[in-house]
């Protein structure tokens, strides 16, 4: 019994040293948590997509009020309006620059007739899952695979995949840029580029590093590395690395030679109007 009420009263002792201990530790290193943060981030729209680039609208909202201008601090899903309502609570003078809009591309033209299925793939519906284990189920070991984690993590509907393609489709509309698709596919098939005027874009919408003949082989649609777009293109804007043709999109004027180019299709254009019209 006498060791019972002992290690009672040691446990009890030792629980109380630890509290005060605890307790000191708190007081010496406590932060007094600034009102405003709480303030900041109700005007936020708190989908925590990190587009912002910081790890979400709480973290924004902290970098808002502690910085001592509005650089480097912008919403792209709230846009201007939210972030002048911040500055004008902070009583920071204007918003930070909207940076250049930006949505996703899928580098992939790879669907079902130009890239055939070779195996069958019966486990998780994730691609990540899938990349991890092997190249695919078909004989492109860079292509998508169609199973839509980048539509999982969009918390904008801007993304779903095509029934007919089985390759995501993105909605510009929806599309805020935030990144978390870039982030979530595990090849490194999504990239955000520059939106353009009216939202045309040119790109290459394959990633196969594979030589020509093998690429080809796997994909109809793969880029070969022929290089007769960037023959053809005046402004230097596209570059043949690791057997893949790339087009810079800072340099892009949208001139539209190096699609009719490119044997394949794998240069795609986007947000042109259809051949005949005008716009």
């Amino acid at each position: 019994m006498n060791t019972i009420i002992i290690s009672v009263v040691t446990l009890s002792l030792l629980a109380v040293v630890l509290a005060g201990a605890l307790y000191v530790v708190a007081q010496r290193f406590h932060v007094e948590d600034d009102g405003r943060i709480d303030d900041v981030e109700a005007l936020l729209p708190g989908v925590n997509c990190g587009g912002c680039g910081f790890a979400g609208c709480r973290a924004l909202a902290e970098a808002a009020v502690r910085r001592p201008t509005m650089e480097g601090v912008y919403c792209p899903v709230g846009g201007g309006g939210v972030m002048d309502a911040v500055a004008a609570l902070l009583g920071k003078a204007g918003a930070a620059q909207a940076p250049e809009p930006m949505l996703a591309v899928v580098r992939c033209a790879g669907d079902c007739t130009v890239r055939p299925r070779t195996n069958r793939y019966d486990g998780a519906a994730s691609c990540l899952v899938m990349h991890r284990l092997y190249k695919g189920d078909t004989d492109c070991a860079y292509g998508c695979a169609g199973h839509g984690d980048c539509v999982r993590v969009c918390a904008f509907d801007a993304l779903s995949i095509n029934p007919a393609t089985s390759l995501p489709d993105v909605r510009n509309d929806r599309c805020t840029a935030c990144g978390a698709c870039v982030r979530a596919c595990p090849k490194g098939l999504i990239e955000l580029r520059r939106r353009g005027p009216k939202g045309r874009r040119i790109f290459v919408a394959c990633i196969n590093r594979d030589r020509g003949g093998t690429a080809r082989r796997a994909c109809g649609a793969a880029c070969i590395a022929c290089i007769k777009c960037q023959k053809v293109c005046a402004f230097e804007a596209i570059t043949i690395d690791n057997n893949v043709a790339y087009i810079d999109f800072t340099k892009c004027r949208l001139c539209r030679k190096c699609p009719g180019e490119c044997p394949t299709g794998a240069i795609r254009e986007a947000g042109f109007p259809p051949a005949g019209m005008k716009g």
